[in-house]
């Protein structure tokens, strides 16, 4: 006998959602929008405007050009403020205007974001630093020991104000060499605010070494490179931020696509010296595809939504029984077919290991419980599943095969030694989706059905929740991107939005399940 005392307590059921659940979730996702940006619009500005990018200086070459082929192809001029990525970033924080944030170091990426100076950002390239000399090497500098010695004047970028700097602070305090480098350089060379000043200090010969970005390094034919083999640990990620004070978020975001498209700013940044990430395939209207098990919908539904209005993207979803959901991505690649999805979230990981060869690594956002739904005040008496097998007692549940919910259910009562007794003598439905089973509660068509918590939380007013004891009682839904997909990076602009929308999942009744 299992007993109706839950091993884990489900969220109280409030009769408010049941008249106002869907305005209130649909509420959450437009509070967690206006969070996210100061602006609904989701028009691209492709006639004229002007954006206003805060971009770190070692990044001028290849975005001044990326910069002008926008323009050419959309008539959006693009307003370039350089400086050292630390500079950048005190800037947009005390003068708070601007549309994206260029940084040669995605750490400053992540302390914009802390600071809510950033929604979100693209990766761009990666780079690292390298010392450079003047032609011919005269000082003969063959690594970082001879920056100490007394006869070589080295150029560093201030670590308080460039991304270089603080890359170089970090590498010479690994090695324990920081601050006799520090005063080495005070007593005989100089600190720079930005990575191309230095190398400016190289090419004119008023120093004899400098470090700089490898990228950097390749803009200029006239100094030599020394590659360190201590400085080659320290690469790091280019991005670019879409700020939040931009009154023209989804313009922002197109440029930001542009720039960050393998045929479009890729290649520009290859040219440079930069070593580019994957980045999507350029689509001036880019469109979604998001598969997901039925019982995501009523959370999903509304952040899909804010999703479209920032970003000014067309996202299609498709919303089914995660067997029927699974077996159409098997069908669609053994065809060679178009519409598979860039990202899919399951009602459980069962339906996600059944596909996992095909998406990136999952992340679990939430979970519900299990639970049996009655017609409101339970009138056959249920309290445990063993009830479900009673004479005359009309049972409800998802067909395994095509929903995760009746793979879970008969899980669940295979380990109550009761599956066989129930479809044989009180099943009298078997549904494609989870959606399908609680209107057989609300119409009278079934006396009980084992449904997810937050389907029935959707629906208090018509029908009471009878908790299940059992670790088996558990759906959780994991979120992944596709391997296959060709905009991983905007699928990954989506998944940050899904796997930020806390709110509106337990709104939804669903329980949270990723860290802070």
């Amino acid at each position: 006998m299992m007993s109706s005392s839950p091993a884990n307590p489900l969220p109280t059921l409030n009769p408010i959602y049941s008249a106002a659940g869907a305005s209130l979730i649909v509420l959450a996702g437009l509070v967690y929008l206006l969070a996210r940006s100061s602006s609904l619009g989701p028009t691209v500005d492709n006639g004229g405007g002007e954006l206003l990018v805060h971009c770190a200086a070692g990044m001028r070459v290849p975005v001044e050009q990326i910069a002008k082929d926008y323009k050419e192809a959309f008539g959006v001029s693009i307003r370039l403020q350089y400086g050292g990525s630390n500079s950048l970033l005190s800037q947009i924080e005390v003068g708070k205007i601007g549309d994206l944030y260029l940084a040669a170091d995605e750490s400053y990426l992540q302390i914009a974001r802390e600071k809510a100076l950033v929604a979100e950002g693209l990766p761009l390239a990666h780079m690292g630093p390298v010392i450079i000399v003047p032609a011919g090497n005269p000082k003969q500098v063959q690594g970082i020991e001879d920056l100490l010695r007394d006869d070589v004047r080295v150029s560093l970028a201030n670590p308080d104000q460039a991304a270089m700097g603080k890359v170089t602070r970090v590498c010479m305090e690994k090695l324990g060499l920081w601050e006799a480098l520090e005063a080495r350089v005070r007593k005989n060379g100089v600190f720079k605010p930005t990575v191309n000043d230095v190398a400016n200090d190289v090419l004119l010969g008023s120093v004899d070494a400098g470090i700089v970005w490898d990228a950097v390094a390749a803009q200029f034919s006239d100094i030599g490179v020394v590659r360190s083999t201590e400085l080659a640990q320290e690469r790091v990620l280019v991005s670019v931020g879409i700020l939040t004070t931009t009154k023209k978020p989804a313009s922002a975001l197109h440029f930001a696509r542009f720039l960050s498209a393998r045929d479009r700013g890729l290649p520009v940044f290859r040219t440079a010296g930069y070593q580019p990430v994957e980045g999507d395939v350029w689509s001036d209207n880019p469109k979604l595809t998001l598969f997901a098990g039925a019982v995501n919908r009523q959370a999903l539904e509304p952040i899909v939504k804010a999703f479209q209005q920032r970003h000014g993207v067309v996202v299609r979803t498709v919303y089914n029984g995660c067997g029927i959901l699974t077996a159409q991505m098997r069908a669609i690649e053994e065809k060679a077919e178009s519409g598979f999805p860039d990202v899919y979230m399951a009602c459980d990981v069962f339906y996600m290991d059944t596909v996992k060869e095909m998406f990136q690594d999952a992340v679990n956002v939430s979970d519900t419980q299990i639970v049996i739904a009655v017609q409101a005040g339970n009138p056959k008496g249920i309290t445990s599943v063993d009830d479900l097998i009673k004479p005359g007692v009309r049972l409800a549940i998802g067909q395994p095969e095509q929903c995760t919910i009746g793979i879970l259910s008969r899980r669940l009562l295979e380990s109550a030694e009761i599956y066989d007794t129930a479809i044989k003598s009180n099943v009298v439905t078997e549904t494609a989706t989870s959606s399908l089973l609680i209107p057989s509660i609300a119409t009278g068509a079934a006396d009980a059905a084992l449904v997810y918590f937050s389907d029935a939380q959707a629906a208090s007013e018509k029908v009471d929740v009878v908790p299940i004891d059992s670790p088996l009682a558990q759906a959780i839904q994991p979120l992944g991107i596709a391997t296959s997909s060709e905009q991983k990076q905007l699928g990954r602009l989506l998944f940050e939005q899904i796997t930020e929308a806390r709110e509106v999942f337990e709104a939804a009744g669903f329980r949270w399940r990723i860290d802070p």
